[in-house]
């Protein structure tokens, strides 16, 4: 792998909304997943086309089969070619470079994971989110062992990391200053029982919204998807939301930062629905 540190079918998806010269990507996680047929694909809709499906209806998807085992380079030139020419994906990262004691010896795993194809995905290819165990405490040393192995660069490709921590440990200032001292974002984790750092650490911010609800159609309360709305918005446009938790000083205001938003976990069969509602809200906002 070199590293440095420095569509098929037409597409009816709906336009996502724009700051200045950036998009507010909102998605789900992942596109296989029984409960939703019939509710987002229609009734005994294809399951190879699946993804041509979710691809025009969303902006973006986390891919996250790709954190449990690796994938082939020819199936990544698939889902390349079954999306359309603005889609973009981000890539939930191997466990087995994350979920480990010690993660500065985890360089093999990452640089298997960059071989396994990942790079076939080409300009469709949006941020990698590190996905570490619940258990996994900061320890300054060794995690920025572990930023230093992965690559900002590979084959030509500008790569975008985000880091999706889990422990109460991380709601320090020294962890946001190390996030941006490599420019990698601190993913948001929204409506969930893990800590929500909401500092901006990047060019761009990365949230998951974990609190969809059964009892309402869209999987959000009007109030509570206009609240998340606001703040993708206010993150777009340079902004820090007042309304969410920081733990260090706010970074210089930016021009505009490109926003992906994932909803997933809570109750997953409402989530296609909260996304292609919070990506329509967005589109009459323009």
């Amino acid at each position: 792998m070199a590293t440095s540190r420095s569509s098929k079918a037409s597409s009816s998806a709906t336009t996502p909304s724009k700051a200045p010269d950036t998009r507010i990507r909102i998605g789900v996680g992942g596109w296989n997943f029984a409960p939703w047929q019939g509710t987002f694909y229609p009734e005994k809709w294809p399951k190879r086309r699946e993804l041509e499906y979710a691809s025009r209806h969303l902006t973006s998807i986390e891919i996250n089969s790709t954190f449990y085992g690796s994938q082939k380079p020819a199936t990544f030139r698939s889902w390349f070619d079954e999306t359309p020419d603005d889609f973009v994906f981000s890539v939930k990262a191997s466990r087995y470079a994350t979920h480990r004691r010690v993660l500065g010896e985890a360089g093999e795993s990452v640089a298997r994971f960059f071989d396994s194809g990942v790079l076939e995905l080409g300009k469709k290819l949006g941020p990698v989110n590190w996905q570490f165990a619940p258990t996994k405490q900061f320890d300054a040393e060794d995690f920025e062992h572990f930023l230093n192995l992965l690559p900002t660069s590979a084959n030509g490709h500008t790569i975008r990391h985000a880091l999706e921590v889990r422990h109460e440990s991380f709601a320090v200032p020294e962890f946001v200053a190390l996030a941006r001292k490599y420019k990698m974002a601190i993913v948001l984790a929204g409506d969930a029982k893990f800590p929500c750092i909401a500092d901006v650490s990047a060019p761009f911010v990365y949230a998951r919204l974990m609190g969809t609800e059964e009892r309402y159609k869209l999987g959000y309360a009007p109030k509570a998807m206009t609240q998340w709305l606001d703040r993708a918005t206010t993150f777009a446009n340079g902004g820090v939301p007042d309304d969410l938790d920081t733990v260090a000083k706010a970074p210089p205001k930016a021009k505009h930062r490109d926003v992906f938003l994932y909803v997933i976990s809570g109750f997953k069969e409402r989530n296609p629905a909260a996304a292609m509602a919070m990506i329509e809200a967005l589109a009459k906002r323009k």
